[in-house]
């Protein structure tokens, strides 16, 4: 169509500009600069250093009782410039104490008796351990201080019953079980606050150290066991054509059925021993999980994500014959991982393998995702989408999800938002993300929804932290792809991602890596959108139309730095979209001015934010009469 309009920016100047300002920094995280372990240029500091763990651990799984025990050897390498006296353990699991606290009430079934500690040494010493008194984290008081630069050894043994409610992990039916966080490990001694001694609540999610692991799941006969990591020794644990089954799957993106309903009631599918020992391994990751079951569907293949050294990712599905989604979920997975590696982050899938476990909680963990079954097709595969976006954050780069959830639930929403415009078309996946991520929050006028961004994950609550944790977040990061576009914005997020993967960002790290890598300074935006109670709100004004003009003042109502769309609608009906990145609210973020020229006379003007819904949409338009 022949264009129509043209149009003129006029800003309106005034003292609101933060562009050169100093973002807000609490004292801890000043001092971190100052240390030099993190720099303003977006990169680690000099003197950057994180903990290291070298987990060895031996599993048992008793189909029977339902309980998980273990032994477990960890050389815990202090790279730190400080001495430890103590060690802080935590045992996520011991949510279902009745002592522990909670984010929200549960059933008698989700309670339990929690983690047993039966030994406990240091380098050979014996350490006196009453677990009995542990929430979900535990101090232990060294007997010789742990020196910077220098190593120990510790050795548990342990044991704790699986849930009977299943959550993130449990019992899934009676014989299908979900073992996460199912081992006593040394708690995250960082930069910044040093021991990281968090309650877990079962709200905010999860921050660990990058560690390797070794480890063994013994298992009854007939049970099949899927894990992080690579499995080492599958002629051990299964009869011979579904082993090489399994190994065909590694190599080809056709769908290769492991094992099957009558194969698992015949007994064909695992060595008929009384106990099998699967064994593990995976090295530079934040934690490891397993789940188990005697009855499952099993379904595998495997996808190239870097062309370049035609590296193949194993794909799996574990799941229960009724299932009505997971038939679908390696397919899915194909797709997705490609897809990720190849488009948004643009970053090769990492690791080796991913395996969708059909349970109850909508969860990921690394190399692995435990969802539940819905029956609709289209959302099993977007929430599939966005638990193995979170491989990127908070997998590939180590995140705090306890404080700040934004980092990386914020980008799982916005990489399942993106993914879902590739699957579904851009009108299918707008309006599920208006839905299902705007809509509450900007209808919802409570002072909770418009608490800063950079509030602490788990000093917020309720819907204020997710509507943080997810929906704002995810608007901030589409909100910047916007303004700097995709090439840009790209290798900006690439720069962030190559200085942080496998460390520890905090969101200063993110501000300042975006900063260095779209090579602007950014500070008025992440101001804007991360720092303030800002929230999604523009008003139009009345026209002033005379001798072929129009201008107009649109008012920035709730504050945040969006991207919009005016549409002009002429008395012929023909409508003009003129497109506007919040890079027009960088000099006067209270307001701005149009003026629009053009011959056609003027029915309608509109604004439209598209998923930066509007909290009074009313105040958008203006027809002429």
């Amino acid at each position: 169509m022949k264009k129509l309009i043209s149009i003129a920016l006029l800003a309106c100047l005034g003292s609101y500009a933060v562009s050169a300002q100093e973002l807000y920094m609490p004292r801890n995280i000043k001092a971190a600069y100052a240390k030099g372990t993190r720099s303003m240029n977006g990169k680690p500091g000099p003197n950057y250093w994180q903990n290291h763990g070298k987990y060895n651990m031996d599993i048992k799984v008793d189909a029977g009782t339902k309980i998980v025990s273990g032994t477990e050897e960890i050389v815990y390498s202090n790279n730190s410039t400080d001495t430890l006296k103590t060690l802080a353990i935590r045992f996520v699991n011991n949510l279902h104490k009745p002592t522990a606290p909670r984010g929200g009430s549960v059933s008698q079934d989700f309670l339990s008796a929690g983690l047993n500690i039966s030994a406990f040494s240091v380098d050979g010493e014996t350490i006196a351990v009453n677990s009995k008194d542990w929430g979900t984290v535990g101090n232990v008081r060294l007997k010789k201080p742990l020196a910077p630069k220098s190593k120990i050894t510790v050795k548990i043994d342990w044991d704790y019953p699986l849930s009977k409610e299943s959550g993130r992990e449990g019992q899934i039916d009676p014989n299908t079980f979900y073992v996460a966080y199912s081992y006593p490990r040394i708690s995250v001694y960082d930069d910044y606050n040093g021991w990281d001694r968090i309650p877990h609540t079962d709200r905010a999610e999860f921050y660990n150290d990058f560690n390797d692991y070794t480890f063994a799941v013994k298992a009854p006969k007939n049970y099949v066991v899927y894990a992080t990591g690579d499995l080492l020794n599958p002629d051990e644990v299964l009869q011979p054509e579904i082993a090489s089954r399994l190994k065909k799957s590694y190599l080809t993106d056709e769908i290769q059925h492991i094992a099957t309903e009558q194969e698992l009631k015949d007994g064909k599918v695992t060595l008929q021993k009384d106990w099998n020992t699967w064994k593990f391994k995976a090295n530079h990751i934040t934690d490891v999980c397993f789940g188990l079951s005697s009855t499952y569907l099993w379904d595998a293949a495997s996808v190239v994500v870097d062309a370049k050294a035609n590296r193949r990712v194993s794909t799996q599905a574990a799941y229960n014959v009724k299932s009505k989604d997971f038939p679908n979920s390696v397919k899915n997975n194909l797709y997705a991982l490609a897809w990720f590696s190849n488009n948004w982050p643009g970053v090769p899938y990492p690791f080796s393998k991913m395996t969708a476990f059909q349970g109850f909680a909508d969860m990921e963990y690394p190399m692995m995702v435990n969802d539940s079954d819905t029956g609709d097709p289209v959302f099993a595969q977007l929430v599939q989408d966005h638990e193995v976006a979170h491989t990127y954050f908070p997998f590939y780069m180590g995140i705090n999800e306890t404080r700040y959830a934004y980092m990386d639930e914020g980008w799982a929403t916005t990489l399942e938002y993106l993914i879902g415009i590739a699957e579904r078309g851009k009108e299918a996946a707008d309006k599920f993300y208006k839905a299902f991520r705007v809509q509450r929050y900007i209808n919802d006028k409570s002072a909770e929804e418009d608490q800063p961004i950079i509030s602490m994950s788990d000093q917020v609550s309720g819907s204020g932290y997710g509507n943080n944790s997810y929906g704002k977040a995810s608007l901030s990061y589409i909100a910047l792809k916007d303004m700097l576009g995709d090439d840009l914005f790209k290798k900006a997020l690439h720069h962030y991602m190559e200085n942080w993967n496998g460390k520890h960002p905090i969101p200063w790290d993110y501000f300042n890596s975006m900063n260095s890598g779209s090579g602007q300074n950014l500070n008025w935006f992440f101001q804007n959108w991360f720092f303030t109670n800002n929230y999604i709100d523009l008003a139009l004004t009345k026209p002033q139309i005379s001798s072929g003009k129009a201008t107009f003042v649109i008012k920035n109502e709730g504050g945040f730095a969006i991207p919009f769309d005016i549409l002009v609608t002429d008395a012929e009906g023909k409508t003009e979209t003129i497109h506007k990145t919040p890079a027009v609210w960088k000099v006067n973020q209270k307001e701005m001015t149009m003026t629009i020229n053009t011959n056609r006379k003027i029915k309608s003007i509109k604004l439209d934010g598209g998923i930066f819904m509007d909290a009074t949409p009313t105040d958008n338009v203006y027809e002429v009469k």
